[in-house]
């Protein structure tokens, strides 16, 4: 770490302690050569896989798609925003745990639905209508009669 005032690389750690937060840990230096104090900040960094899609084209992973979907599914459904939140912390979780450096959009997919099932009903079929791709009507009822079995 370089004193932010003259660039040296030689400073102690006067005070360390936990972020108001929690997520990060607040360390306050001193510059060995100018005498001067500065503060920093120790986060985790999340090492998340780069997700492949159907086509094979690879992107970062986005917490932000993940969200959008299930508020789209839950929408005008008693969820609140708290356990749609819960629910995306959930999936995003388990693609970290992965230690996978790649990861399909069929597998996020299959976690999220996961989730949604054990959420609402309903939005659990919102979002495999949209996801599985139904062509047509039979699908759909035999995804319906696949939850049902699940349900009971």
């Amino acid at each position: 770490m370089n004193c932010p005032f003259c660039s040296n690389a030689e400073n102690k750690v006067i005070d360390s302690r936990v972020s108001r937060d929690g997520n990060a840990i607040r360390r306050r230096r001193e510059c060995l050569k100018c005498k001067k104090r500065f503060t920093t900040y120790e986060y985790v960094e999340d090492v998340l896989p780069v997700v492949v899609k159907k086509d094979g084209r690879r992107e970062s992973f986005d917490r932000g798609k993940i969200v959008s979907g299930i508020k789209k599914a839950c929408e005008k459904r008693p969820i609140s925003m708290e356990a749609i939140e819960e629910t995306v912390d959930r999936v995003e979780q388990e693609c970290q745990e992965t230690m996978l450096k790649e990861i399909p959009t069929h597998v996020i997919g299959e976690k999220i639905m996961k989730e949604l099932h054990a959420l609402d009903g309903v939005a659990y079929v919102r979002f495999a209508s949209v996801y599985r791709e139904f062509r047509d009507v039979n699908e759909f009822i035999d995804e319906l009669k696949g939850f049902l079995k699940k349900d009971r």
